[in-house]
């Protein structure tokens, strides 16, 4: 009874319990989403190309279906955003999994294009949760470890873009289009199989007031890791100078008086606008302009390098748009450029704490323009893939740098996080629509 004074916070006991085998399970299983998301997002670098000459579609129906994914994403971002708030982000991953998963295996079977067009956008508002991975991991690694591990972290949507380039490059050219969007939707379905081991955010439930379920999920992850938590009990971070007294009977009676506010107040105050409120609308603009440009440039540099390679036309019969599609160059070269993303992350790791995360993105934006510019003109084969080789490296580490930025100020919480994918999303959406209204504007023209 001597320690029944003693009081820790929840960041408290997740720093004493370190990083060990309790968050490698939780890397491993928010890595597994991070792969299934980054796998759904390449494969429509291959489907548009490989369906528009089976369909006889237009170039402006073509890029329509990647369109709706990303209009799917940004509904979803929102909606996983305020679910895993509301009401866990074990829900919110949940339910993420089930919609990609089963709307994933159903566009394998799309009759025709409207139908894929449905199914894309509802595969959309699935992965628009992905978000909650990356929130869910974040809020189990220690403050001092975030930086790091969100670049470790950053390394399964790497892994994932070169399966997904790997698995085109087996399927595509045999088995068409169809497998390869039934494959890709299996590690979502991985994720469904092993949901039931892993635990919900003990920061959501402290949120909640329900500090006993979290207690015993970091009493569960000590003693994974072989370590020990604090004496005492655990209160909310927001109540940690509330208590003064020692007699632990006063402490409980304080406890779900002070929770119970903390959840009216979060409740009835959405974090949104925490985020547009005066002493953060600076920040939170220049992050979202900062993520819109970075994914902006991501996104066009991945479809770019499939149109590139595959050099069709609408002037080309759909016969030679099919073959394209068969050139094994199109498959390398999206491989190698997806490649790219790995010195990117080492180099992101080893410069983490040694160069300014503003120096570096600036350096960063300036090489990204100087190594896409030279595409606006017509380049030899080797030429076009080493500048979108460099291109991709550049922007990896613009991302990682900004994600380092966010991920050192998760008491944001997880409308921060939820904000900048929406502001993705949108960067997609508009890329998407981008290349039919240059093509109307320079009809216009003529």
């Amino acid at each position: 009874m001597g320690d029944q004074g003693y009081t820790y916070t929840l960041d408290e006991a997740i720093s004493t319990i370190g990083f060990g085998n309790f968050q490698l399970i939780v890397l491993a299983y928010a890595g597994l989403g991070w792969i299934a998301e980054a796998m759904e997002m390449m494969l429509l670098s291959f489907v548009g190309p490989a369906i528009q000459p089976k369909w006889g579609l237009s170039s402006s129906e073509e890029s329509l279906i990647s369109t709706v994914a990303f209009f799917g994403m940004l509904v979803g971002a929102y909606l996983w955003g305020v679910v895993s708030d509301s009401y866990g982000r074990k829900k919110g991953l949940l339910g993420a999994a089930i919609i990609s998963t089963v709307a994933g295996l159903l566009s394998a079977f799309a009759p025709n294009y409207t139908s894929l067009l449905v199914l894309r956008c509802i595969v959309g508002v699935g992965l628009g949760g992905g978000h909650v991975s990356t929130s869910w991991f974040l809020e189990f690694i220690p403050i001092s470890n975030r930086g790091l591990w969100m670049v470790v972290f950053s390394t399964f949507w790497t892994v994932g873009t070169i399966m997904e380039a790997s698995l085109a490059w087996l399927i595509m050219p045999s088995y068409g289009w169809r497998w390869l969007l039934g494959l890709s939707a299996v590690p979502y379905l991985a994720a469904l199989l092993f949901y039931g081991l892993v635990p919900e955010s003990p920061r959501y439930l402290c949120t909640q007031g329900r500090l006993a379920e979290a207690q015993y999920i970091l009493e569960k992850g000590a003693a994974l890791n072989q370590k020990e938590l604090p004496v005492g009990l655990l209160i909310s971070d927001m109540i940690k100078e509330v208590p003064k007294n020692d007699q632990l009977p006063e402490i409980t009676e304080l406890l779900p008086l002070v929770s119970n506010k903390t959840s009216d107040s979060q409740s009835k105050s959405p974090s949104i606008f925490m985020l547009l409120s005066p002493n953060l609308i600076k920040t939170t603009l220049l992050l979202w302009f900062l993520y819109f440009c970075n994914n902006f440039a991501y996104y066009g540099i991945i479809l770019l390098t499939s149109q590139l390679s595959i050099g069709q036309s609408e002037c080309d019969p759909p016969t030679l748009q099919s073959e394209n599609i068969k050139d094994p160059s199109l498959y390398v070269n999206v491989f190698i450029t997806s490649l790219a993303e790995l010195p990117g992350l080492v180099i992101a790791a080893l410069t983490l704490d040694r160069i300014g995360r503003k120096i570096c993105m600036e350096i960063l934006i300036i090489s990204g323009f100087f190594l896409l510019l030279p595409l606006v003109v017509h380049q030899n084969d080797i030429m076009t893939t080493g500048f979108l080789f460099g291109a991709r490296l550049s922007d990896k580490l613009k991302s990682n740098r900004s994600w380092d930025y966010n991920g050192s100020r998760q008491n944001w919480g997880d409308a921060q996080i939820t904000s900048a994918y929406s502001v993705e999303h949108v960067s997609g959406f508009i890329l998407q629509k981008l290349p039919k209204m240059l093509k109307t504007s320079s009809e216009l023209q003529e």
